[in-house]
């Protein structure tokens, strides 16, 4: 798994119940005495990316054993001239042709069943043969058995088929090691359609349904390996239709393009196919493939049709091939400057994104969190989905928008939110009973999820709530106008409560809200117990879930729901976006209504401005000692973990309440949100002091940069307004930002919340955005060494191929801020353990280069952005989007114990046992289903770590934005 994903998967929220929001943590140790120690059983995979005169190696090193290994070195000789350059995961040594590796710092230990990564570079001329054998602690590992290969050659991607027509599946399948394949399995998403045992694999799948398909192969092989094809997408419609691929395309000016042509079905007789652009640009016209000729013998050939582009126009045209007897099929063209290259990429890129038949979206149109399915981050199934994806929708089709005029898919995205993941008036249906003079009940966070249910106290005094009146009057309602931070869109739990329903169980269609992370900074993803946000005691326990998490005399059936503030800050800077690229087309009018959305969405963001009681920020010690709020004096100013808010279920009961967070983490900031909520006109809000809030929050949001600025130039953690979660007491020494306790890892530790690129280069690209609009002086400052820093650790190898940074190291703490004099923060550092080609990550890194490069000027700047979008662009495409191969070693824990207390029991919606004995994997049996599974049961059993090519929304999203931007500010 690469380093980088990792560290992005534990991130979380925690969600909040009855009137406290119980913090997160994790792996609960067992203190048991090893026995005497087992015989070293291990196995070495090697992989490289070659370029012809050097390479990058990836070894993943399995411990096959009994017992952990404390401690490795791992030791081999290559057969040719194989020169070291540098190496990470590891200290990395070269003598002659013999290369020794020693485990880093945080990698020695490889528990039993477990793996770990280790890589280099390396320079060779003439041949590259891979070493012959591996050796850890001097004792020879097996080689590591290869899975299957397995290529689904039939349905093609993209195809077509009419309703009742059965679809051909062929699959090519190839054995390693000597083995065999027994068979192979042919599935539509995760339902099994059939197997074959003999080559040529193939399968003819008659009823599918009318929608879109995601196919793929699995092979398994006589060593008990299996492995599944890369998904292919397909559409099946309701009657004989034409069918164009792709449905998006960009043309530069005075340059031609062409898309393909076929039937859907075998007619009977000849069929004639007409193509005419039928509204639109005229500078794009057809000029071959007019007119074509279908037949019974090749109706499923693809035709070409050919779109010209005159020297001088711009804009979009739909073109529409038509025939009689057959459903119609439109593609829409853009043309484009002379030299918007990026631009065409981005158009290619969101065609294959917004495809139906590529898996993106479900069929209400919400975008899935990746288009396969077994994959756990911080969603735990890759059919969930999460405001970021909302949030990220947003901005690809502002940027659509931008490149070729049309801003109904931009105003489209935002209904699709609205309808789907911002809580609907009957999903919060008590907040009139909110008292914004009593917020909340304090409970307080504790450290592991084994100290968990925590008690309700309400003796601890909490502060008051000086925004709810406001929004109240600006918007005559007492409901949140901000969006739950994660939802199931398949119901594949089954809790069924849909916008508007509460519980209506396993039957139901349609996204369902949940709610995960509920038990200190320790609960991992792995250690989480799913619920629903409405939890009417229909499932779990007696008291539903609600006695897991906090300690009460009694229960009451409830709503609550939590607010990602980086997702909610990032609608609000696409709706920035959106308005300024709209006014530059003289369209301002056609997405005004979505950006007054925008602005109550940030106007209702405050409330992450906020400790989590409204107590008073700054040297916040003890919950009794720590005084209230009483108004502002509760704001941080900058964009904490979360804010969460429910109530009561019944009427009757009367209550509801809101909460804050007390933890604030760097790379949840956003300037460019700030900048536009105070300054920029369309943007401001409704409120009586909403502009005036986020004006002070732009400043304090860089002050808290300059504050976390390492002496190299990556941004540390962040800070807390309450140690520990229950106000605790600091240790002596701890530095302080406006009275906020520095914590390198905030919010949550498994892993470390900072460790992950990711949140630098996400964190710094809002930065960049806000300093290529202003020029802001402060935003400069910061950049300037961040991006020295990040391009000094930068690799872009001879053939295009790139590595990046992806876990960072820190230690040391910063100075006391003092904003009139900022310190240096010597004391302060960060090294870089390991770096990824992660291809999502790049792309965010590429736009912070970009909109860095187009105020400064600075050359390096601007040529690396070009060098990562080219390498990906170049190396890592398929016909779903820009992906690359990921290790993910952390499935060993798909067998984690749950700590559900002695005594406690329970069940899942689909009859899965909750009790002292769960674990991640026993209350989610439905993974067993997925055709991805035989390799997590590999793995588990002692196999090498599973290998998976991962397609995110959010990933994919920033990718294609990434090559937008450049094209917008650069090209």
């Amino acid at each position: 798994m690469h380093p980088g994903r990792r560290r992005r998967a534990a991130r979380r929220l925690w969600t909040a119940v009855v009137a406290a929001l119980a913090l997160p943590l994790s792996m609960l140790a067992t203190g048991t005495a090893p026995a005497h120690a087992a015989a070293l059983r291990c196995s070495v995979d090697y992989r490289t990316n070659d370029w012809g005169s050097g390479f990058t190696a990836d070894l993943t090193l399995t411990n096959r054993g009994t017992d952990a290994v404390d401690g490795w070195t791992l030791t081999y000789t290559y057969p040719g001239n194989q020169q070291l350059t540098n190496g990470w995961n590891g200290t990395w040594t070269q003598s002659g042709p013999s290369v020794t590796v020693q485990n880093a710092s945080y990698n020695g230990t490889i528990a039993a069943g477990a793996a770990v990564t280790t890589g280099a570079q390396f320079t060779y001329s003439g041949a590259n043969a891979a070493p012959a054998s591996f050796a850890i602690n001097g004792t020879t590992c097996a080689g590591a058995h290869q899975p299957p290969v397995t290529v689904l050659t039939s349905p093609s991607a993209g195809a077509v088929y009419s309703q009742g027509d059965a679809v051909p599946l062929a699959a090519t399948a190839a054995a390693a090691d000597g083995a065999t394949i027994s068979k192979v399995e042919f599935y539509d998403d995760t339902t099994l359609l059939g197997t074959d045992t003999s080559a040529p694999y193939s399968l003819s799948a008659a009823g599918l349904t009318v929608s879109s398909h995601s196919l793929l192969a699995k092979a398994y092989d006589s060593l008990g390996a299996a492995a599944e094809s890369a998904p292919v997408g397909i559409t099946v419609a309701s009657g004989p239709a034409v069918v164009a691929s792709p449905t998006q395309l960009g043309i530069q000016q005075g340059k031609s393009g062409t898309f393909d042509v076929r039937l859907s079905t075998r007619p009977s007789a000849e069929v004639t196919v007409s193509v005419a652009r039928t509204e639109g640009n005229t500078g794009l016209s057809v000029t071959g493939g007019s007119s074509l000729t279908f037949t019974p013998a090749d109706w499923n050939t693809a035709r070409p049709v050919t779109i010209t582009a005159d020297s001088s126009g711009t804009g979009t045209a739909t073109f529409t091939a038509s025939a009689t007897g057959h459903t119609g099929a439109t593609v829409t063209v853009t043309e484009l400057a002379a030299a918007k290259t990026y631009d065409a990429r981005f158009l290619d890129l969101y065609g294959k994104i917004t495809n139906p038949a590529n898996g993106y979206f479900s069929p209400e149109g919400i975008p899935y969190h990746s288009v396969e399915t077994l994959i756990v981050e911080a969603p735990d199934q890759g059919h969930e989905t999460t405001s970021e994806a909302y949030s990220y929708l947003l901005w690809l089709q502002a940027m659509y928008g931008k490149v070729t005029g049309d801003w109904s898919r931009f105003n489209g995205a935002w209904g699709l939110m609205e309808t789907y993941m911002i809580p609907t008036h009957a999903d919060q249906p008590t907040n009139s009973f909110y008292n914004a003079s009593k917020p909340a009940t304090y409970a307080p966070e504790l450290d592991t999820p084994n100290e968990y249910p925590a008690r309700l106290d309400t003796s601890i005094p909490v502060g008051s709530d000086p925004i709810a009146g406001e929004l109240k009057s600006a918007y005559g309602t007492d409901d949140i106008y901000g969006m739950h931070w994660i939802q199931d869109v398949d119901n594949v739990y089954g809790y069924g409560n849909e916008p508007g329903s509460c519980e209506a169980g396993p039957t139901a269609t349609g996204p369902s809200y949940l709610n995960t992370f509920q038990r200190g900074p320790q609960e991992s993803v792995w250690e989480t117990v799913p619920q629903p946000t409405c939890d009417a005691f229909k499932y779990g326990g007696t008291n539903g879930y609600l006695d897991l998490f906090t300690g009460d005399s009694s229960y009451a059936r409830q709503w609550k729901y939590t607010n990602a503030p980086d997702a909610d800050a990032r609608a609000v800077q696409a709706a920035y976006w959106a308005d300024v690229w709209a006014k530059e087309q003289g369209k301002g009018a056609e997405v005004s209504a979505t950006v007054g959305k925008a602005a109550k969405m940030g106007d209702y963001l405050r409330y992450a401005m906020y400790d989590k009681y409204f107590k008073k920020i700054g040297n916040c010690v003890g919950p009794a000692g720590c005084p209230a709020g009483t108004g502002k004096d509760a704001s941080d100013y900058l964009l904490s973990w979360y804010y969460a808010w429910g109530g009561a279920s019944d009427p009757g009961a009367g209550w509801a309440w809101r909460i804050g967070s007390s933890h604030v983490h760097g790379g949840y900031q956003n300037p460019l949100a700030a900048y536009a909520l105070s300054s920029y006109a369309d943007l401001r809000p409704k409120s009586a002091t909403g502009a005036a809030d986020w004006a002070k929050s732009l400043d304090r949001q860089l002050e808290f940069y300059r504050w976390l600025q390492s002496s190299e130039g990556a941004i540390a953690g962040g800070a807390t307004n309450s140690w520990q979660g229950r106000y605790a007491t600091p240790p002596a020494g701890t530095p302080t930002f406006y009275g906020m306790y520095y914590d390198w890892q905030p919010v949550y530790h498994d892993p470390p919340s900072n460790q992950w690129f990711g949140f630098q280069a996400w964190s710094m690209e809002r930065v960049a955005e806000y300093y290529q609009q202003t020029g802001s002086a402060a935003a400069k400052t910061v950049l300037d060494k961040w991006v020295a820093w990040a391009l000094s650790r930068t690799t872009i190898n001879p053939d295009g191929s790139y590595r990046i940074p992806s876990t960072l190291q820190w230690s040391g703490q910063p100075d006391t801020w003092n904003p009139s004099a900022p310190g240096a923060n010597n004391s302060l550092h960060v090294t870089v353990a390991d770096y990824t080609d992660d291809v999502g990550v790049a792309a965010a890194y590429a736009k912070t280069l970009t909109y860095y490069a187009a105020r400064s000027g600075d050359p390096t700047a601007r040529t690396t952005a070009k060098a990562l979008l080219d390498g990906m662009w170049t190396h890592h495409q398929d016909s779903l989007g820009i992906a690359v191969p990921e290790t993910r070693a952390d499935y060993s824990r798909f067998d984690d114990g749950v700590y559900v207390p002695s005594g406690w029991s329970g069940t899942m919606p689909n009859g899965d046992a909750i009790d002292s004995s769960s674990t991640f994997m026993s209350l989610r049996s439905f993974y067993q289903d997925d055709p991805a599974w035989s390799k997590i049961e590999s793995y588990l059993a002692g196999g090498a770590a599973p290998v998976f090519t991962y397609h995110r929304f959010w990933a994919q999203a920033d990718i294609a934005l990434a090559m937008g931007s450049y094209a917008e500010l650069l090209e």
